[in-house]
């Protein structure tokens, strides 16, 4: 059976997205095979859901020059970008959903784009996410990753102007399990411009937060637009009468 792989090197080109690798399911020599003859061209890739064990089976040469995240599961191959300052809120209800939370950051840092992580700031403790509002309002866009009933996707998107991309995650057991319950949460929140991407898929919450950073205009990211927005909405909650 041929085990040719037809890379998409102009992917970037064509979209602002560059090629990734999807590890799981891919014969070991073939992966192998991939990323010797994309190191050979001095080739930057993302490998993603690259688990620990199919990372050991990589030959040396490999495993020596790959950036790997056991946590993500993702591998760098090629330079790693320096941190530059961040522009997407990571924003993840708890410590169990660090996975998924931490391949977003990693796919944002392959792509030259920088990440602040907000965790453990899930709705059953509401005062810890309330303690960091204001952090993450100041961030252009907010990718939330929730499991169990995945209310903080709602919560948030009621209380800040940035996009909101809602990952859900596979976090929790009974009614919860496999992150069903979480996704209907999402594509359900009366909370208007949710946007929600498949169940564990930070790879592709990533893609999204990078398709709205790259559609927007440095001027007016660099502008006082977004500040203004703000001060806006504090003025108007000051001066809000109660109900």
């Amino acid at each position: 059976m041929s085990m040719n792989v037809v890379m998409d090197w102009e992917r970037e080109l064509r979209t602002g997205l560059a090629e990734a690798v999807y590890a799981t399911g891919k014969p070991s020599s073939c992966l192998a095979a991939l990323l010797e003859k994309a190191a050979d061209e001095k080739r930057r890739l993302l490998v993603t859901r690259l688990s620990a064990e199919a990372f050991a089976a990589l030959p040396p040469r490999l495993t020596g020059i790959l950036d790997y995240d056991a946590l993500s599961k993702t591998a760098i191959l090629g330079e790693v970008l320096p941190a530059p300052k961040a522009r997407v809120a990571v924003v993840s209800a708890g410590m169990a959903d660090s996975t998924v939370a931490q391949e977003v950051c990693r796919t944002l840092s392959f792509a030259g784009v920088g990440s602040s992580q907000f965790a453990d700031v899930g709705v059953a403790g509401l005062w810890r996410l309330m303690a960091r509002l204001e952090e993450i309002r100041a961030y252009p866009v907010v990718v939330v990753v929730a499991g169990m009933e995945g209310a903080l996707f709602s919560v948030l998107a009621g209380l800040v102007s940035a996009p909101i991309i809602a990952v859900p995650t596979s976090t929790g057991y009974g009614v919860s399990s496999g992150g069903q319950l979480a996704l209907h949460s999402a594509l359900g929140s009366c909370a208007p411009g949710v946007v929600a991407v498949n169940i564990d898929n930070g790879f592709g919450a990533a893609q999204a937060a990078l398709r709205i950073i790259n559609g927007l205009a440095p001027a007016a990211v660099q502008s006082g637009a977004l500040e203004t927005t703000r001060e806006a909405l504090h003025k108007s909650e000051r001066h809000s009468p109660p109900t």
